[in-house]
């Protein structure tokens, strides 16, 4: 008890807007306003320990996309509680509001779906929390969606208008992903984000792990791509100097990124991705990547601990061969930001100076931590359940920087420190310097970077709720496109295979 209360007791400050959720009004019972569907992406609350600015670098594009799929004759409106807005309108009544509901902010979705009900709207909740746990949300809503939501949007928009609402519609991912339409950027507030080109290219992981929500049973989603044509033109439509993949794994399939690369080449854009590690198997695909503007990925390394990876099903390259492949992409122009689960069974309180010292060593540009959390209908909760390990079933914990369970191999209370303390440490000066670029001319952008997504926590309430973060950060972005592309004609001159120097871009 005296170790949790005095991790509390060390928390940096956190304005009251990034912990709690805005107070809704007073009820004042309106008429609804026929075909007004309202998008709603709930409020959470922040990690202090974490950057507040990784919260607005890129829309929700679960909700643009079902925007997307919307049937003419209907006026929507988006919403972010997240952008520090106030609460979400009412004047006019939307007839219907869609609310996206995951498992860190399922109460406040709930309150929001009380509300509105409240208020006389027709409320539909989607998202993994609602396929993971159906019958707590069917509690709480006029419909629930449960799977593909831009395939059942239209079909539940239309049973609405002939008054044949059902209360619950399912749909599966096998249909094919190409015919999606494109997201609804058009509704989004462009200067609120780092960037409104979130895209998506392909859906679905070749790995399976565990503890992620891909293995959440009842979520079945095959390997699905679109078109490069089509991805490509989405790109160019949106206008902005830097898009951000937000596919589980853009390399699951090597020929489609490739075909990829050389579609995203002519654009002079930059981007960054989520891929895993054994990407760089093909080194010619690295260098293609870095052809064609990718100045960043996130790699979900996940542990340093090989018994840990096998134990969590998650198909990787030896982590004894990590630091080299880090240094081939860190000579392809190519930043990482790794990501790290503390808490595995053959985790002891060692891993957390071992894990932050190593990535000190292969100077990650950035790295991530979450405390390996069980979420429902996975096989970590199951197992977890089963064992009698499950500490409670509060949702909001569930969020990655609490410890819901009991380690093997240490107290909650030691995992929740131990993590505290790698973000302390990552985010210190000392830890910041450490991990510069070897190449000089990229220092300045790299500590602009840093110290604006890492050390700038006081400020982004004020940058959010002004609407600032695109004004902010488009300095930094336009100063590494312009490298990226000198870098780019120096690696096009290169011979494949000769490494290079070492170049880490500003974003």
């Amino acid at each position: 008890m005296r170790e949790r209360d005095a991790l509390r007791r060390s928390l940096p400050p956190t304005p009251p807007a990034m912990r709690h959720a805005p107070r809704l009004p007073t009820r004042a019972r309106r008429a609804p306003q026929p075909r007004l569907a309202l998008l709603v992406n709930p409020f959470y609350a922040k990690d202090p320990r974490a950057s507040f600015g990784k919260h607005v670098l890129t829309p929700t594009l679960a909700l643009t996309s079902i925007a997307g799929a919307t049937p003419p004759g209907w006026t929507l409106r988006y919403w972010d509680e997240n952008l520090l807005q106030g609460p979400p309108p009412a004047d006019p009544l939307p007839q219907v509001v869609g609310i996206t509901v995951h498992l860190t902010f399922a109460r406040r979705a709930y309150a929001l779906a009380a509300w509105y009900r409240a208020q006389g709207a027709v409320v539909v909740l989607g998202g993994l929390h609602v396929l993971s746990c159906p019958e707590e949300a069917q509690a709480h809503a006029d419909a629930i969606a449960i799977g593909d939501g831009v395939a059942l949007w239209p079909q539940i928009l239309a049973d609405l208008a002939r008054g044949t609402l059902r209360p619950r519609y399912s749909a599966d991912f096998a249909r094919p992903y190409a015919l999606d339409p494109p997201p609804r950027r058009d509704l989004l507030p462009r200067r609120a984000f780092l960037t409104t080109t979130s895209v998506i290219a392909t859906r679905g992981c070749h790995n399976r792990c565990g503890f992620c929500y891909l293995s959440t049973a009842g979520l079945h989603m095959p390997y699905r791509l679109r078109e490069v044509r089509q991805v490509v033109d989405e790109i160019a439509a949106d206008g902005q100097p830097y898009a951000v993949f937000v596919d589980n794994n853009l390399g699951s399939r090597r020929d489609y990124l490739r075909a990829l690369c050389h579609g995203l080449k002519p654009l002079g854009i930059i981007w960054s991705a989520a891929v895993t590690i054994d990407i760089t198997d093909d080194v010619p695909l690295v260098r293609e990547m870095a052809l064609a503007g990718c100045t960043g990925v996130f790699i979900g390394f996940e542990s340093l601990e090989g018994e840990n990876l096998v134990a969590a099903r998650k198909r990787t390259p030896a982590p004894l061969d990590y630091a080299r492949r880090v240094a081939l992409l860190h000579a392809h122009g190519i930043q990482v930001n790794g990501s790290f689960v503390l808490g595995f069974d053959h985790d002891g309180p060692e891993v957390f100076a071992r894990t932050v010292e190593w990535i000190e060593s292969v100077r990650l540009e950035c790295a991530t931590f979450h405390i390996l959390t069980p979420y429902p209908g996975t096989p970590l909760f199951r197992q977890l359940e089963s064992a009698g390990r499950l500490l409670h079933r509060d949702w909001d914990r569930y969020d990655t920087a609490h410890a819901v369970f009991r380690p093997r191999h240490m107290s909650p209370e030691a995992l929740e420190h131990g993590y505290a303390w790698c973000y302390d440490r990552l985010f210190s000066h000392r830890s910041i310097w450490r991990r510069r670029p070897p190449d000089l001319r990229a220092v300045p952008a790299y500590l602009a970077m840093s110290y604006l997504y890492k050390r700038s926590n006081r400020l982004w309430h004020h940058l959010i709720r002004r609407e600032l973060t695109a004004l902010t950060w488009r300095p930094l972005i336009e100063l590494s496109r312009r490298r990226h592309l000198r870098f780019r004609a120096q690696l096009a001159r290169r011979e494949p295979g000769v490494p290079g120097t070492v170049l880490s871009a500003g974003v």
